[in-house]
Order: C-alpha cells, then sequence, then structure tokens
C-alpha cells in the first residue's frame, strides 16, 4: 500500500484481526461513538485491531488485542499477511488521534478461526480498557466494506484479497 508524503509523523504499530466463524462470516464490531475517537464521529463498523507494545511480537498482540476488545480466546491463527498495510488519517485528524503522535497505521493483518460459542464474546472489557464496540455481527466479506471508515477501505481491500479463500464455510467432519 502506497503511503502519502503528508506530514513527518510515524505510522502507527498496528495489528489487525480476521476473525472467521465456521461458517465463513467475519466479526465485526460498531465502533462505540466517543469524542476522542481516532476515526472521528460517526457509524463505523471495522473488524478488531489495536496497538502493538513496545518490543511485542506482532502475532501475541494480536491475541492480546482480540481477547481485550471481544473476550475472544478460543481461536487459532490460520494466516498473516504478507506485507504491512498502512493507511493515512484524514487531515482534520492528523496532530489529534493518538494523541496527535502518529499521522495513521502500518498494519500487520492476521486472520483466525474463532471456535467457541458465540457466549465466549463479551465487548465490555476489563478496566482499564475502553469500550471499543458498542454492538457486534458476523457478516459476509461482501457486506463489510460500505460499513468501513472511508479512509481504511484500501487496507481492508487488500485484506480481504489475501484472506478471502479463508472465509469459507467449514466442511462438517
Amino acid at each position: 500500500m502506497k503511503m502519502a508524503e503528508t506530514t513527518p509523523l510515524p505510522y502507527r504499530p498496528c495489528v489487525g484481526i480476521m476473525v472467521l466463524n465456521r461458517q465463513g462470516l467475519v466479526w465485526i464490531g460498531r465502533r462505540a461513538d466517543g469524542p476522542t475517537d481516532a476515526e472521528g464521529r460517526g457509524t463505523w463498523w471495522q473488524m478488531p485491531q489495536g496497538g502493538i507494545d513496545e518490543a511485542e511480537d506482532p502475532r501475541a498482540a494480536a491475541k492480546r488485542e482480540l481477547i481485550e476488545e471481544t473476550g475472544m480466546t478460543t481461536v487459532e491463527i490460520i494466516a498473516e499477511s504478507t506485507d504491512w498495510h498502512f493507511y493515512d488519517l484524514p487531515p482534520d485528524l492528523v496532530g489529534k488521534a493518538w494523541g496527535g503522535r502518529y499521522r495513521g497505521q502500518r498494519q500487520k493483518w492476521f486472520a483466525v478461526r474463532f471456535l467457541g460459542h458465540d457466549s465466549e464474546i463479551n465487548i465490555t472489557p476489563q478496566p482499564p480498557h475502553q469500550i471499543e464496540f458498542d454492538a457486534w455481527t458476523w457478516a459476509s466479506l461482501s457486506d463489510v466494506l460500505s460499513l468501513i471508515v472511508p479512509f481504511k477501505r484500501n487496507v481492508y481491500d487488500a485484506v480481504f484479497e489475501e484472506f478471502a479463500p479463508l472465509a469459507k464455510p467449514e466442511k462438517q467432519k
């Protein structure tokens, strides 16, 4: 993904997680609308994502973020994106989102298979974590893109292209 040279600020290191259930549907959460939301105000949906802590392995960060945002623990990582994906914040959010330290995000994406029951999913995080989502659903890949904040859609396109073959129902044993 091409990076725009609009600001000297760095990209925030981040992971994204495409959670697929046994039916081949992807988990998305509706962003809890808050005044400090990095995506800006609006009714947007997204897959789980979050920052990579200093010296943290991206795979470990993906598992940690997934637990923090969704409560899901019964998962297996089935793929890792070949490349890092980048997006820039819109100009009105640069200097405001994430304490003004970043111009956008540099993301390593993981596809995981959710092997648990929906009752395991809990979008109400334990303190000190803030709520990321106020609703969630399973959706087909074709339904997701129009629900994503526009400036992230190119990343989602690339992730979907890479992971789409994994978004198929599991065969019954």
